[in-house]
């Protein structure tokens, strides 16, 4: 198999993977209506950031240690539960404040207070963890990889390039889906609007982590 013969079926599998529903659109998709394209772009790359981690394990035979044991695999699959939870929660208790007479003012100040250097981390490091405690994403990575890799070539090099490609579309894809979201960001700065959003978002993650929580391998 070629390489280059090979790029259009990698190039259509990796955008039908990005457009399936899971983790990393739900916190775009919150990401980007409540802060902004601004406010997604962190999270994106944090997703992106710990999906070439991944690939890179991958090809250096790391992930399938971890997908191979009973113990990495739970401890994963805790980790990445929890935190799902603990976003989803938090969203709760945002909603919940929300009912307070002071969500207004509590609304035109987060934009700013969410603008330094500070903010740009932790949200770019929800996006990492909520990748890198996924244990999926080493079964994955494992499964996917393989299939577009020749075997006159080098795995862990052409595993790298093909992962930048990757990371490289779906950065695209999904700074554009923040983008048309973002547009409404008025609209879904709006107390009542702010309020529902955060209530249906936590639900999603709190859903999300209980499935990650129960589902086997």
């Amino acid at each position: 198999m070629d390489l280059l013969a090979s790029l259009p079926a990698f190039a259509v599998a990796v955008v039908l993977i990005s457009a399936s529903p899971g983790p990393a659109m739900a916190l775009i998709l919150r990401r980007a209506a409540v802060r902004g394209l601004s406010g997604a772009v962190p999270t994106v790359l944090g997703l992106e950031a710990g999906l070439y981690v991944w690939a890179l394990c991958a090809a250096a035979g790391l992930a399938a240690l971890v997908a191979a044991s009973e113990v990495a695999f739970v401890v994963l699959r805790v980790v990445g539960a929890a935190f799902l939870l603990y976003l989803g929660v938090k969203s709760w208790r945002s909603a919940w404040r929300g009912r307070a007479a002071t969500e207004e003012a509590e609304v035109e100040e987060e934009p700013v207070a969410a603008s330094g250097r500070g903010a740009w981390w932790k949200a770019f490091g929800e996006g990492a963890v909520v990748m890198l405690a996924n244990p999926k994403a080493a079964a994955f990575m494992i499964a996917f990889y393989p299939q577009f890799v020749p075997a006159d070539r080098p795995l862990l090099t052409t595993t790298a390039l093909l992962a930048l490609l990757q990371v490289a579309m779906e950065t695209v894809l999904y700074l554009s889906l923040a983008a048309v979201v973002g547009r409404a960001g008025a609209w879904f700065r709006r107390p009542v609007v702010r309020r529902r959003l955060d209530a249906v978002s936590g639900t999603v993650l709190v859903a999300l982590g209980l499935r990650v929580a129960v589902e086997g391998r």
